[in-house]
């Protein structure tokens, strides 16, 4: 049986050969995979149901003269598999049709007689698509007869499940690889894959008993992350003993995607596990959640950075109407603490997809691991959505870890990276806490850039994180690795106002709001005129100049008013969470008696316009400041660039000469 990687090396170069002896004048090279991928399925099926093909159009014809509507199950038992093809056909039986016509009848025949779940690969494969084009050019024939060459064994005695998954895979990655630009959407590579399966699982391997566990991942692409997950999950568990089984969920948009996901899995035999992903244009993760309501104990994604969600959004009900509790949540006392981000980049809606997915009520909880770009460490204002996903995770202690990656990671980008790590039951000494890990020196070049991905995570580059992770706080080497407290990263932002102050007013009236808006339209402002007073407050009401409540003279009595803020002079400022209070009732007022009063002495803060953020910046906490070059350096290099000049001048005067 074909196992060892030399093997696997061979049935792929062979199938690759296949694309370029058939379809290099009918399609551009990016296209081979249209057909080369969804017959490679074919022809695994094929073989694999070879055996029990009579049985199974035996209990087809039972089942109809028996008027019995579900199907599904019994030929699934006929079949002994969790697919079958009631046709009649195998590719062996349509490799003996000459006519190219009636070839194609019988394909599309033998197409119609699979499975729902295979049909369901077939359609988001668009197979069908292909045939007018491939009859035309008389070349389907040729096709399925280079796939059932001798050489080219898929049977179950030429090759097993898990060498069969591999081989796919195999040729996924090489289609990918050919076509960078459109694999980075749809491709995680993985050795990223790895690390972020190993942070997600290793901090606790020794504590995972024997089970049965349940992998998710909203964006799944190829379905690559799942499929790696479970490996290490059942690498790490078996040297000790342990029983570990799994069943994998998945969602997917992008049809082909979701096609080649749900094959992969078909192929290593997990036919029962690709009926658990769901995927093609009607299902949006975002707003079509093919899971609500069910909860995973691991979770991973690599979700679309940049990437427009406004369909989405609109779906939903609109930015401002969006009720799903997977986006507007309870925190802080809100009850309609919203996390919907800007529909301009729907990414960390993605991993509100996966915290509202975590299990609270067992022992292990969830964790997560999910692949960010820079954008969502700082974008978001104070109070928008991205900064109040930043704080609901934060503030709920869920975040363990960031890991900033190397750049040039992936295969369509060469931008900054990071894998977020977070976990609902973190360990006593994570409490409160958040670790960043800086690895973008932790990586080792490519012989050969494929696209834009110059460098890997190796298995050693990988230990280092792992390793950092592991020390938290005792690791030595503050250059990649930090410890902060989760308030740390918190802010408020603060208005600061400053009165109007316009030629001609009165310091002791109340004006209208309609005289106020004529004032702004006729009057000129004055920095030395009174403040205008837009309202005086009950008699009660106590001064609070901090917060814009003054003492005025309003009809020859004593009062507590408020000025009508100029929008020109209007300004914010960050206040950290951490600010020390000092003498003062809070870190506010201390930050506002020594940064803005000092030099605008009639501000005050709005507090009405007081928001809470979160950003983190990798750069500032591991900036590492470039040394100035020496006098004597600069004076050297200005030198040798005038030795130059003169060079140049002496050579075009010979010339001209």
């Amino acid at each position: 049986m074909s196992n060892s990687p030399l093997d696997h090396a061979r049935i792929v170069s062979l199938i690759w050969s296949i694309a370029d002896d058939v379809l290099r004048d009918l399609y551009v090279r990016g296209k081979y995979r249209d057909v080369i991928l969804p017959f490679t399925v074919l022809r695994r099926l094929d073989s694999v149901l070879e055996p029990t093909r009579d049985a199974v159009k035996a209990m087809k014809a039972m089942l109809d003269d028996a008027g019995i509507a579900n199907q599904d199950g019994p030929l699934r038992q006929a079949a002994k598999q969790d697919f079958y093809n009631y046709s009649g056909f195998t590719l062996k039986d349509l490799r003996s049709i000459s006519n190219a016509t009636r070839l194609r009848q019988n394909f599309e025949a033998y197409l119609d007689g699979f499975s729902p779940n295979v049909q369901e690969i077939i359609d988001n494969f668009e197979l069908r698509h292909q045939l007018p084009r491939l009859t035309k050019a008389d070349a389907l024939g040729s096709l399925i007869e280079k796939f059932l060459s001798p050489d080219l064994d898929l049977s179950p005695r030429g090759i097993d499940n898990h060498g069969m998954g591999t081989v796919f895979e195999e040729l996924v990655r090489k289609f990918n690889e050919d076509n960078n630009e459109e694999a980075g959407e749809h491709w995680t590579p993985r050795d990223a894959v790895r690390l972020m399966t190993r942070l997600m699982f290793e901090p606790i391997a020794d504590q995972i008993p024997s089970g049965t566990y349940r992998l998710y991942d909203g964006a799944m692409g190829t379905g690559g992350m799942l499929t790696v997950a479970e490996e290490t999950l059942k690498q790490l568990t078996e040297p000790s003993g342990k029983k570990i089984s799994t069943h994998l969920y998945g969602q997917e948009i992008n049809a082909e995607t979701y096609a080649i996901a749900k094959a992969d899995l078909i192929l290593k035999g997990e036919g029962a596990e690709a009926d658990n992903i769901v995927g093609g244009p009607e299902y949006s993760t975002l707003s079509n959640d093919a899971f609500s309501g069910q909860e995973f104990d691991f979770m991973l994604s690599n979700p679309p950075y940049g990437k427009s969600w406004k369909t989405d959004q609109d779906r939903l009900g609109g930015a401002k109407k969006i009720i799903d509790p997977r986006f507007v949540v309870t925190h802080g006392g809100d009850p309609e603490y919203s996390l919907v981000t800007r529909s301009s980049d729907g990414q960390l809606m993605f991993l509100a997809n996966l915290i509202s997915k975590m299990k609270h009520d067992t022992a292990r909880g969830s964790r997560i691991a999910s692949v960010h770009n820079g954008s969502s460490l700082f974008t978001g204002d104070a109070g928008q959505g991205e900064s109040n996903i930043r704080r609901w995770i934060i503030e709920n202690d869920w975040l363990e870890a960031i890991v900033a990656l190397p750049l040039k990671m992936f295969y369509n980008t060469g931008i900054a990276t990071y894998v977020w790590v977070l976990s609902n039951r973190k360990e006593d000494r994570r409490r409160g806490k958040v670790q960043l890990i800086d690895a973008t020196d932790w990586a080792t070049p490519l012989r050969k850039n494929l696209g834009e991905k110059g460098v890997e995570v190796s298995a050693a580059d990988a230990d280092k994180v792992l390793d950092a992770f592991a020390a938290f706080d005792d690791y030595a080497d503050t250059d990649h690795s930090k410890v902060f407290d989760g308030v740390d990263f918190g802010y408020r932002k603060i208005t600061v106002e400053r009165p109007l102050r316009l030629a001609g007013t009165d310091a002791n009236r109340v004006y209208t709001a309609k005289e106020i808006k004529q004032l702004k339209e006729d009057g000129v402002r004055d920095e030395t005129a009174p403040p205008v007073i837009r309202k005086a407050l009950p008699y009660s009401a106590k001064p609070d100049p901090l917060h814009g409540r003054y003492e005025a003279i309003i009809d020859g009595r004593t009062r507590v008013v408020e000025y009508e803020p100029d929008t020109e002079l209007r300004d914010t400022e960050q206040v950290p969470l951490t600010e020390p209070v000092g003498e003062y009732d809070d870190g506010v007022e201390a930050f506002f008696r020594r940064e803005v009063e000092p030099y605008a002495p009639d501000a005050w803060i709005d507090n009405s316009k007081t928001k809470i953020g979160y950003e983190i910046s990798f750069t500032r906490h591991f900036y590492k400041p470039v040394p100035m070059r020496s006098l004597a350096e600069i004076q050297a290099d200005i030198r040798a660039l005038e030795a130059e000049t003169d060079n140049l001048i002496a050579e075009i005067a010979g010339d001209l000469a």
